[in-house]
């Protein structure tokens, strides 16, 4: 879904990276209190895993593919404004680097793909959790739903764009009707690789999924007619289990995925490019300011091999997307640990 430039007009586009600037800053400040021990070191790789799946695009309908929007994973794994984050690194570094989604649209991009998924998802997922059972299967089972219905508010939040900004006169109805048609179809798809992802997780590891804090219930006995909580078991603090494993396993599927099962990916449009051209949306689209990157459209220039070309192209994406995500998350991080000074620390 992502938007090109010459799709909406310069004030809309403007007034959307002002949403999204100002998404961003309300994230990096709603991020210290979310990024600690176990979050912080994940971040990145979350930005990275998102990078790399997106590259996957999966068949929904004839002629049609969707791809992870990852909102949800997001958010569910390390936190809603982490999570927003984490998806606005991955645009910035598929826009400058790979020609993926204008740079005039940055602003459209972040506040539909990032803001508006992550939001919608997060709110959806902890409502979801509050009234279901308490154990792991729920989490996986609330992350399924809120990222089915992630992707249709995509849908939507880009409509409603384009009918204030749109640069062509086509019918919103139809486009509505039509975007909302087949990204509830690639909602599935998300759903499902957000609900594996966050279940594998999970199931190795629930102390780093932000969304499954306090799973855990006090196991209470009956003792003389009332209810007595029993003590809970010592736990190896969190600190001190290595995050490592997790970690090296995460980026390495990451480049897995981008440098060699992208190639398999579908070729075909995605929901928005479909759309686009069958409701004449694209006749006003400019060619991307970096149509030129050695890495435009996810391949090394003068690499002749298409495999190899991909490949690559996929293993820096993910490269530059870990570093990049942990530069950021470790500043933020950093931060927040500088706003506990000595002073407030002997007073308490």
């Amino acid at each position: 879904m992502h938007v090109p430039d010459g799709f909406i007009d310069a004030p809309i586009s403007a007034a959307t990276a002002v949403v999204a600037a100002t998404a961003v800053a309300v994230s990096l400040r709603g991020a210290r209190r979310e990024l600690d021990e176990r979050t912080a070191p994940l971040a990145g790789l979350v930005a990275a895993f998102i990078f790399a799946v997106q590259m996957l695009n999966f068949p929904v309908a004839a002629g049609t593919s969707g791809h992870l929007l990852g909102g949800a994973l997001a958010a569910i794994l390390v936190g809603p404004f982490t999570g927003v984050l984490c998806v606005s690194v991955v645009l910035l570094m598929q826009g400058i680097l790979f020609a993926d989604g204008g740079l005039t649209a940055l602003g459209v991009n972040i506040t539909d793909m990032a803001v508006v998924t992550t939001v919608v998802a997060y709110a959806v997922f902890r409502g979801l959790v509050k009234v279901l059972p308490r154990r792991r299967s729920s989490i996986t089972a609330a992350s399924f739903v809120a990222a089915v219905l992630s992707v249709p508010a995509a849908a939507v939040t880009f409509t409603l764009i384009y009918a204030v900004g749109g640069t062509t006169d086509v019918s919103i109805g139809k486009v509505a009707t039509a975007m909302i048609g087949v990204h509830v179809l690639i909602g599935i798809g998300e759903a499902a690789i957000t609900a594996l992802t966050v279940g594998a997780v999970i199931a190795v590891r629930p102390d780093l999924v932000y969304g499954a804090r306090g799973l855990e219930q006090k196991l209470r006995l009956r003792v003389n007619g009332e209810l007595v909580d029993v003590p809970a078991a010592e736990k190896t603090p969190v600190a001190a289990r290595s995050h490592r494993k997790v970690w090296i396993t995460g980026l390495v599927t990451s480049l897995v995925l981008a440098g060699f099962v992208s190639f398999y990916a579908s070729a075909n449009p995605d929901g928005l490019e479909k759309v686009a051209a069958d409701k004449g949306i694209d006749d006003r689209a400019e060619q991307h300011a970096n149509a030129d990157s050695p890495l435009a459209d996810y391949g090394v220039r003068d690499v002749e091999d298409a495999r190899l070309s991909g490949g690559l192209a996929g293993v820096i994406g993910v490269g530059v997307t870990v570093v990049a995500g942990t530069g950021v998350f470790w500043a933020v991080r950093r931060r927040r640990t500088g706003d506990v000074s000595p002073a407030s620390t002997s007073s308490v």
